[in-house]
């Protein structure tokens, strides 16, 4: 499969079944995460890997809406990015996000990545939940998780027809 049509078959995936996830896939989606390229090489992302159903539950309770998906995921890789590094760590690990993301599908494995960055859960900083869930050092920001899981329920790709080519402007 050639990028493209990696892209374009990528998409978010909310139900997963039983199957597990395997070592070499998920080998292959943390070494993707690892080739993203960082501002000035830094490297200021940490990947962690929740196999723990309780801890998945947890974090599908991090944040208002939308989080509820990973208490049925099979792994969820929370990207944590170390401030003290770098200071485009939220560049950096948004990156790091959609290159899992992309060989999650290249791969045939189902993933949705969850905002944790920016949102809240009654009042309280969806980051701050999170860091105490897996208890993680205030400098530490976490931009996002990414549930993994087999699925059926994989939305249709999209088609090259679907582009929308007229947000493209040439200044000449």
């Amino acid at each position: 499969m050639g990028l493209m049509d990696v892209m374009l078959k990528r998409r978010s995936t909310r139900k997963f079944g039983d199957e597990q996830i395997t070592k070499e896939e998920l080998d292959k989606i943390l070494q993707a995460a690892l080739l993203a390229p960082t501002s000035m090489n830094r490297k200021p992302c940490n990947f962690m890997v929740v196999e723990r159903a309780e801890t998945l539950e947890k974090l599908s309770k991090s944040k208002n809406h939308g989080a509820d998906l990973i208490k049925g995921a099979n792994k969820a890789i929370v990207v944590i990015a170390d401030t003290m590094i770098a200071d485009t760590w939220c560049e950096d690990s948004s990156i790091a996000l959609t290159y899992m993301h992309l060989m999650a599908t290249e791969l045939g494995v189902g993933s949705c990545w969850v905002q944790i960055h920016l949102r809240s859960k009654e009042g309280i900083d969806s980051e701050e939940i999170v860091r105490d869930i897996l208890k993680i050092d205030n400098h530490y920001r976490i931009v996002g998780i990414l549930a993994l899981g087999h699925s059926e329920d994989i939305p249709k790709p999209h088609k090259e027809a679907d582009i929308d080519k007229s947000r493209i402007h040439f200044l000449v």
